[in-house]
């Protein structure tokens, strides 16, 4: 695997568009601000593993928590897929920056951390700080360990902190 830079996407509430990390510019069914983030839901065209998601940015966090409705034969084992993401917002502009670090989700159930192979690839291509890697490491940390002490129930972990995440489907 060679090593590629962050993935940046960035979400404009007021114009209902997300674009994605390759400059495409996406229609935004959804959003929704809270104190605690930012909530997105969108049709997800031209894409066949999935055609809708749901993601909300959690800054304090440090993660991007995703919803995605799978297509018929495109099923995956996993309830929610977080991203280990930095955000930072520019006025009414959101963006999140990609640590490479995911966490799969089977709620209730258990986890799996993955691509932790693409931070270290990246981070010693120079693609990121190793400042910006401990903190990647350190939420992937602190996002199994609040997971774990909560059943691996993401309502659950989230709620003990007053982060009350709305889902359209769950």
């Amino acid at each position: 695997m060679s090593a590629h830079p962050p993935k940046v996407e960035t979400f404009d509430p007021d114009n209902a568009e997300n674009t994605d990390n390759k400059g495409i510019v996406r229609e935004v069914e959804r959003f929704q601000v809270e104190s605690y983030g930012l909530y997105m839901a969108r049709h997800a065209p031209g894409r066949a593993q999935f055609h809708y998601l749901e993601s909300w940015l959690l800054p304090a966090r440090g993660l991007r928590i995703t919803d995605f409705w799978f297509s018929p034969g495109h099923e995956r084992d996993q309830d929610f897929y977080l991203d280990v993401v930095e955000v930072e917002t520019d006025g009414r502009i959101w963006r999140a920056t990609d640590l490479y670090v995911d966490i799969v989700l089977r709620d209730g159930d258990g986890l799996e951390v993955i691509d932790t192979d693409e931070l270290l690839e990246a981070t010693v291509a120079g693609l990121v700080t190793e400042k910006a890697a401990q903190r990647a490491l350190e939420t992937t940390y602190a996002t199994v360990e609040g997971l774990a002490a909560h059943g691996y129930r993401l309502r659950d972990w989230l709620g003990s902190g007053g982060e009350h995440l709305t889902w359209l489907r769950k």
